[in-house]
């Protein structure tokens, strides 16, 4: 999982905040959003939780993916996060980071 390219959606909480990004290294960017070293939207809104994440076989098709879920509407972008994953579960625990704190 390290060093693939990979396009995730992390949220704030069920049906919360939603955000898209892309990254070439999931575990690192995760680590970046868990501590809020990522100034910005994720870190105003406290946007942590990954909820969905598909890994592509190259940066170029990871991007495209990325611009094609930031033009979808929210409801599909629910759909597809709620398909495989319908209480919005954080994945990141899957990939060995501890369970976040609710407040």
């Amino acid at each position: 999982m390290d060093r693939q390219p990979c396009v995730y959606i992390l949220s704030s909480g069920r049906h919360g905040t939603i955000y898209i990004g892309v990254t070439s290294n999931l575990l690192q960017r995760m680590d970046q959003h868990r501590a809020g070293a990522i100034p910005g939207f994720t870190a105003r809104y406290g946007v942590k939780r990954l909820v969905h994440f598909e890994m592509a076989d190259t940066m170029d098709v990871a991007i495209s993916r990325e611009k094609q879920l930031k033009d979808w509407r929210r409801e599909w972008k629910v759909a597809l996060i709620e398909k495989d994953n319908p209480f919005w579960e954080d994945r990141a625990v899957m990939l060995g980071f501890p369970p976040l704190v609710q407040r």
